[in-house]
């Protein structure tokens, strides 16, 4: 069963590709509010969450996470990572880039140790504001999910104007600090195929990670309820073949 996060402040969890994260959720707590609507989405498909669609407030976040962390930090347990992700897309915040200085800041204060990293689905990164933001985090996770348009629209379900052509061209932009997030997937979705573990799939996918030149690439398969059930994971097996072809690139990877 699919899930919204109820608090701004979430966790800490142990996470599969970071370690101890505390999240952040600057999307609504009672609704989903993005920019895609995948469908292997744990906080289910956007319609179905239409409730308030406000973004918390700075203020709340900082006062909230200000708290969690000196809390965290008085009973030894610091996190590993700060980790922006939630109800949907975290930089369509219109006040990202004050949040995340605000975050760095706290972090600085109270357990220099921990890194902050984003999850994000990359549909902002055409904003200057954003980018100068993500060039400040640790980790500027962006995901892409195939090669193809066709796939994108299938399996991630872009809710405005989206070409992998544009989004892999901005991403370059980044000059590698970046790292490079993606779902292996197969199944049916609306009586259609859905698979990019394809050799076809894969080989495009590779080139562009070649272009893009990611410092990392995250590999990952599903781990948690999803709102399409037509859907299955990938084996880790399979997953390991895929990312040993990316390592051969010269690119670290992780499989989770």
């Amino acid at each position: 069963m699919t899930a919204l996060y109820n608090d701004i402040i979430f966790g800490p969890i142990r996470s599969r590709r970071l370690g101890i994260s505390l999240g952040v959720n600057l999307l609504p707590v009672e609704s989903k509010l993005c920019s895609f609507d995948c469908i292997y989405c744990e906080c289910g498909w956007n319609d179905e969450h239409p409730g308030k669609r406000r973004f918390n407030a700075r203020e709340d976040v900082r006062d909230m996470l200000d708290a969690t962390l000196q809390r965290m930090v008085a009973e030894g347990t610091p996190p590993d990572v700060i980790t922006f992700a939630g109800n949907g897309e975290p930089t369509m915040h219109p006040d990202f880039e004050n949040i995340i200085d605000d975050t760095i800041a706290l972090r600085d204060k109270h357990c220099p140790e921990a890194k902050v990293s984003v999850l994000s689905n990359a549909t902002q990164i055409h904003r200057e504001d954003v980018c100068r933001a993500l060039r400040r985090v640790d980790n500027n996770i962006l995901k892409l999910d195939s090669a193809f348009d066709a796939t994108v629209q299938l399996m991630n379900k872009p809710q405005g104007s989206y070409t992998v052509e544009r989004q892999v061209e901005m991403m370059k932009k980044f000059e590698g600090e970046l790292i490079v997030q993606t779902m292996f997937l197969r199944g049916e979705y609306l009586g259609q195929k859905v698979d990019n573990t394809t050799p076809e799939e894969v080989e495009a996918w590779l080139k562009l990670i070649a272009e893009i030149k990611p410092k990392q690439v995250m590999v990952y398969s599903l781990d948690r309820d999803t709102p399409c059930q037509t859907i299955t994971k990938v084996e880790k097996e399979e997953l390991r073949k895929i990312a040993d072809r990316v390592e051969a690139l010269g690119i670290a990877v992780s499989v989770a």
